[in-house]
């Protein structure tokens, strides 16, 4: 009898981001895009009934998160689409890297087409000692798992 393999569940603690063209580093959060294909509901004209179909399938955003520093990469990114109006040559691959506590790829999330649709500084309060978190929301095209 063959002894089965236990696979464990990965700890989404330890992750890294690769953007090509921007060298950044130290997010605390990442959202990954949800995939999903919209339900058609679908009936001949003979048909008691309703069948479902699939329909069109999107990408959801991906969100970055990351406390504030002095980079200013992300927010030029964001503010070079808003200055052009035009998303021509200013999306990128981003890709969201899953790695094991001795630092070894365990998954890969692979977006294309990206370009970023939101840019938010955290709220400043005065009374607080909190950090400073810069979120960003990306749109993307298309997104492919590996590993």
């Amino acid at each position: 009898m063959a002894t089965a393999t236990r696979t464990d569940p990965f700890i989404g603690n330890r992750f890294r981001l690769e953007i090509s063209g921007i060298q950044i580093a130290g997010f605390s959060e990442v959202t990954i895009p949800d995939l999903s294909i919209a339900e058609v509901d679908y009936r001949e004209g003979t048909d008691a009934g309703t069948r479902k179909l699939s329909g069109q399938s999107s990408v959801g955003t991906l969100t970055l998160k990351r406390g504030q520093t002095s980079s200013t990469e992300l927010y030029d990114w964001f503010t070079d689409i808003m200055a052009s109006g035009a998303l021509l040559n200013l999306r990128k691959s981003i890709s969201v890297v899953l790695v094991d506590p001795a630092g070894i790829e365990k998954a890969r999330w692979n977006c294309t087409k990206a370009w970023p649709s939101k840019y938010e500084s955290g709220a400043l309060d005065a009374k607080g000692s909190e950090v400073l978190i810069e979120t960003l929301e990306i749109q993307v095209e298309g997104m492919t798992r590996s590993q």
